[in-house]
């Protein structure tokens, strides 16, 4: 709703009116468009009117249907894995122990060498030791006890609901201003919350630098995330201030710069929607998934070259020319006159539809009877290889992806429940007592095979 807002023109309002119009056609176009059922249909009037409009659409159907769906799938799978072989297994076992005695393998040799031991320590100590910077020494008793209040982890829980309330309250305004027309609308209750709220991000980042150093709070990639976005909302809002002044009853000044007040407001808003992605690393559950997903962006940097590499070749080999007036289809009816071959970008966006399948009878017709039948051969071998190749391709690897991340979240503590990472070392330095050199040194005069001068 903040993106596809009512506009003063009429003819660019199509897809606020279609799609858009209030908070319960809004979810239901982008349920439907998780199904990819409304596609490319959903997209036509914004991407008509801005290409821009595309990347959204495009970005919700890759995070949604091909990320999350396909995740759904994985924890569905790895929740029933193994049922089948651990009922043969055990079985198995049954049968073969019943008229054989259980052996149990032990090491020839009890005891272990010197050599063998300090290789195991060698293993074992490959990892660095990680450790965030110390959080501040305060002498008095006032900062101590501020430290101690807002370093504790429910001071970031306080800081979830807060933005939670936030997102409640932009919510709230704007399935009230649905039906309003520009004119009749009141950007004060908007805009003083947006404030009251920045203030408090603001406030809350101060005490948690003042509680845990800023070397210490930079350290989390979650409080750099926030710090930025919040750096930047508070930029929006003096800005903001600066060209249309203060929030009052009747604020609808006219537009001055770049941005209208109600465009700045917009943007503000969509950047507190997108802070509150703060809470993922506190839910553990989506912390697995949010790392699985930036995992396989990092491992299908090849892959995506070569999605790239075959989008741009094939641009360049199905480039069609003429201008032709033809019958009327269903291509002309659903005005899908955007997608179309005329430069690098519409084709980029119009092999992304037909990939996502629905409709693409529609391109097949409208192409083969614009340019020639055989352009249904170039469409279908689009489809076997975007559809059904890469796109299986993609879920194998996220499958396989998840699940080594499950595997090895259960077998061992996560990296974002523990402070640091410790060595063996560490692990029995409170227990250890250390030779002096004293004794060292009287231990290598007495090896029989050192001849040392005392």
């Amino acid at each position: 709703m903040l993106l596809f807002a009512r506009s003063k023109d009429k003819q660019q309002d199509k897809e606020w009116v279609g799609y858009f119009h209030n908070l319960p056609d809004s979810l239901t176009s982008l349920l439907v468009l998780l199904t990819t059922a409304n596609n490319p249909d959903v997209m036509i009037p914004a991407y008509s009117k801005n290409r821009a409009y595309s990347i959204f659409f495009i970005l919700f159907t890759v995070l949604g249907n091909l990320f999350l769906m396909n995740l759904l799938t994985a924890i569905i799978y790895n929740q029933f894995r193994g049922y089948l072989l651990v009922s043969k297994t055990c079985l198995f076992c049954v049968m073969l122990c019943a008229n054989h005695t259980i052996t149990v393998r032990s090491c020839p040799h009890s005891i272990l060498s010197a050599a063998l031991f300090q290789k195991l320590f060698d293993e074992l100590d490959k990892d660095p030791v990680k450790q965030h910077p110390p959080t501040p020494e305060y002498q008095s008793s006032f900062l101590q006890k501020v430290q101690f209040a807002f370093g504790h982890h429910f001071f970031g829980y306080l800081g979830n609901v807060v933005a939670l309330a936030n997102i409640i309250s932009i919510c709230v305004i704007l399935v009230m201003d649905a039906d309003k027309q520009l004119s009749e609308r009141d950007d004060y209750f908007l805009g003083a919350i947006n404030c009251f709220f920045i203030l408090y991000y603001l406030l809350e980042m101060l005490l948690k630098i003042l509680a845990m150093g800023f070397k210490r709070y930079i350290s989390y990639p979650s409080n750099r995330f926030d710090g930025l976005l919040t750096v930047i909302l508070l930029v929006l809002e003096v800005s903001t201030f600066a060209v249309y002044g203060f929030p009052h009853p009747g604020w609808r000044p006219e537009m001055m710069g770049l941005l209208s007040l109600w465009d700045m407001v917009r943007l503000v808003n969509m950047l507190i929607v997108f802070r509150f992605l703060r809470i993922i690393p506190n839910m553990k559950f989506m912390a697995l998934v949010a790392s699985t997903l930036l995992d396989l962006v990092k491992n299908l940097r090849a892959f995506a070259g070569l999605l790239v590499v075959s989008y741009s070749l094939r641009f360049v080999v199905n480039t069609t020319s003429g201008n032709r007036t033809l019958q009327c289809g269903t291509y002309e009816q659903l005005e899908y006159w955007p997608n179309n071959f005329d430069d690098f970008a519409a084709a980029v966006v119009t092999l992304w539809d037909v990939m996502v399948v629905n409709n693409w009878q529609v391109f097949l017709d409208a192409f083969s009877r614009y340019s020639s039948p055989w352009s249904k051969v170039y469409f279908v071998a689009w489809w076997l290889i975007s559809s059904v190749i890469w796109v299986n391709l993609f879920v194998a690897l996220l499958l396989e992806n998840f699940i080594h991340k499950w595997d090895r979240h259960s077998h061992q503590q996560s990296l974002s429940e523990i402070e640091y990472q410790t060595t063996v070392e560490l692990m029995f330095r409170d227990v250890l007592e250390e030779p002096t050199e004293e004794e060292l040194m009287e231990k290598l005069y007495q090896h029989p095979h050192l001849q040392l001068c005392r």
